[in-house]
């Protein structure tokens, strides 16, 4: 008699997997002693809030938000098979990240394995939160298709809205699922869920209500970044995103260069600010300051720039991709 597979079991990381992943996002030696990683997140939904508090900080600040696989790469694919992005961000010697799927898959398959009750779903972002919305003047709130993945953690009653796959304007922290809930981010940042309908919707009653997470700067007016859906995506939904988010010309990561990895305080209780390599420049801000650290005229020096600042080596062959495409530097 055959075995029946069961289609709901999502991927899992080993304790040995999971030790490499804490060393590799720096975790310091006092948290691996929670009780979360001994006995698992059920155990205490204090401890198991306040441990993921941690773990989101230590994985924002450790693996960057980025794209090269898109550019600096032979093959250019994406993949987000749960092991094979193990291989690529934590067994690499390389500090290697990835864009939402990449980062939330991998985060959202840390968090399954010990022991959190994970939803992975699907966003849309607005245009005025994209990289080219001032040259287009793109100002929302116009949202496009699916194209986010987030994770909704349940601790207890409560459901967490999870993002380490936003780069610096993504939350940093877990965000409850609660109307007009209002928190700092980074620097004078600060961030703000609201439910309802969107724009675009004809029909507008209540079973159509999105959750909105939105943004500003000081006193600046809200900004819608992106909305989400409680209703869980399966793996098969991803993998359809992922192939128009890395091949189609509509998707900006195929023809911008980003990497974008959040920076904490000595104590590394906070996050601070962000290193942001964009195109052909090198920023870093911490609060609300800015400054431009680098202006590229080569490739070579962005190449330089991803190992000295990022700990993210390309090798040559992956370094002569990019000749002659979009986004090299000429």
């Amino acid at each position: 008699m055959g075995s029946t597979v069961d289609w709901s079991q999502r991927p899992t990381y080993s304790p040995e997997q999971l030790d490499k992943y804490f060393d590799r996002i720096k975790l310091p030696a006092k948290y691996w002693q929670s009780p979360i990683v001994q006995n698992g997140a059920s155990s205490d939904n204090e401890a198991a809030l306040s441990f993921l508090k941690v773990l989101e900080r230590y994985q924002v600040a450790a693996v960057p938000f980025e794209n090269l696989n898109l550019h600096y790469s032979v093959q250019r694919h994406i993949s987000i098979d749960a092991q094979k992005l193990f291989e690529k961000i934590v067994d690499s010697k390389s500090e290697r990240g990835g864009y939402c799927m990449e980062n939330s898959t991998l985060f959202g398959t840390v968090l399954r394995s010990l022991g959190y009750q994970v939803t992975s779903v699907g966003g849309r972002v607005n245009e005025a939160a994209q990289p080219m919305s001032a040259s287009k003047n793109w100002r929302g709130p116009k949202y496009d298709g699916w194209n986010h993945m987030v994770n909704i953690v349940s601790i207890g009653e409560q459901k967490y809205l999870i993002d380490v796959g936003f780069g610096s304007n993504g939350p940093h922290q877990p965000v409850p699922l609660t109307w007009d809930f209002e928190f700092h981010n980074v620097g004078d940042q600060s961030g703000r869920l609201r439910y309802g309908p969107i724009t675009q919707h004809t029909n507008k009653t209540e079973q159509q209500h999105l959750w909105q997470y939105e943004i500003r700067n000081g006193n600046t007016d809200w900004i819608p970044a992106y909305c989400f859906t409680e209703t869980e995506f399966i793996p098969e939904d991803f993998t359809m995103m992922n192939y128009y988010m890395s091949t189609s010309r509509d998707s900006w990561f195929t023809f911008h260069i980003v990497c974008v990895r959040m920076l904490l305080d000595e104590a590394g209780e906070n996050v601070v600010g962000d290193l942001t390599l964009f195109n052909n420049s090198l920023k870093r801000r911490i609060g609300a300051t800015s400054e431009v650290m680098q202006i590229f005229s080569t490739d070579e020096e962005r190449v330089s720039a991803l190992d000295k600042t990022f700990n993210i080596r390309i090798g040559p062959a992956d370094r002569d991709s990019i000749r002659h495409t979009i986004s090299e530097i000429l």
